[in-house]
């Protein structure tokens, strides 16, 4: 779940979009950046962002049902209230089949730039969208928290 810390970035993006104008050159400074760590060509810094594109809003309804789920479950067990056992098994079920999910756009998207990127620019780009993931937790003092997710917690 490397990607998770990049998907956080990305549900945040329209409000830092909104802060930067498109004509800052912030896209520009990032894309570059990018592009020269990884040592991308034209033509696979391309294909990376259609490919981000792409699995971008599967990404974005993944995580907003997760977090409908972990709402869901912190509702049926309330201290002092009494969890209803069934809601509960389906809302785990949901959860199991949301990581499911998970898992499987991950695989999709690296099969996808197995096609045009080098196993050692994959291996990069994972690095970069890990360490990326832990700056943007800590900047929310999610540390704590998002550490524990990482490993597969659901905070529940």
């Amino acid at each position: 779940m490397i990607r998770i810390g990049f998907v956080m970035l990305l549900l945040a993006a329209p409000t830092l979009a909104a802060q930067n104008p498109p004509d800052s050159g912030n896209a520009r400074r990032t894309g570059g950046r990018m592009r020269a760590l990884l040592g991308l060509t034209d033509e696979q810094a391309t294909k990376l962002q259609a490919t981000h594109s792409r699995f971008a809003q599967q990404r974005r309804e993944d995580v907003a049902r997760r977090r409908a789920i972990v709402e869901a479950l912190r509702g049926q067990l309330r201290p002092g209230i009494a969890a209803n056992a069934d809601s509960v098994r389906k809302l785990l079920d949901a959860r199991d089949q949301n990581r499911d999910a998970f898992a499987r756009l991950d695989r999709d998207e690296e099969n996808e730039m197995a096609g045009y990127l080098t196993p050692v620019q994959r291996a990069r780009y994972a690095l970069m969208q890990a360490r990326l993931g832990q700056r943007f937790a800590g900047m929310r003092g999610w540390h704590g928290r998002w550490r524990g997710r990482q490993r597969g917690r659901w905070g529940v």
